[in-house]
């Protein structure tokens, strides 16, 4: 099975998504080169409030990169190019918080995440992303509360840091 793209998914719905966080969703032309891409294309790539992705890019590495720009102070933000800088418990946050919302993306979901998470080589110490996100990520989700990123039910509330 191959990872899923952005392409597979009704761009209405991602484009809404990242909207409901005051991000904008910016699509390449196929081939096109990718602004802001840390990886270099098909990965998505962030500038400020943008995330730009052509139709090849996966689902979960929009996701990641969004959760980036989400999750970082705004004067970080002002000054985003490429490279999302952060610590580790933020980079934490940020795999966690891509897992909740894709369960807001139709034919999307966690369980397909986090099986492209692991395809694509994401790394935890538990092993599966899975296994991580179940057993392992409780300071994650723990700072995404603090921070206001999710209730404490663990559902988004969608706001920025």
């Amino acid at each position: 099975m191959d990872v899923l793209t952005c392409g597979e998914i009704d761009r209405t719905v991602l484009e809404g998504l990242l909207r409901r966080y005051g991000l904008e969703l910016r699509w390449i032309a196929d081939g096109g080169e990718i602004p802001g891409s840390y990886w270099g294309a098909p990965e998505a790539g962030i500038v400020r409030r943008e995330v730009f992705v052509r139709a090849d890019t996966p689902v979960h590495s929009l996701l990641h990169e969004s959760c980036h720009t989400i999750c970082m102070d705004e004067d970080r933000r002002a000054e985003l190019l490429k490279d999302a800088g952060g610590e580790d418990a933020e980079e934490n946050a940020v795999c966690y918080l891509q897992i909740v919302l894709a369960e807001e993306i139709p034919g999307a979901g966690a369980a397909r995440l986090m099986d492209d998470m692991d395809r694509w080589g994401y790394s935890f110490r538990l092993g599966s992303t899975r296994a991580w996100f179940e057993g392992d990520a409780e300071d994650a989700r723990e700072w995404l509360v603090r921070e206001g990123l999710l209730d404490g039910e663990g559902r988004p509330v969608f706001r920025l840091r």
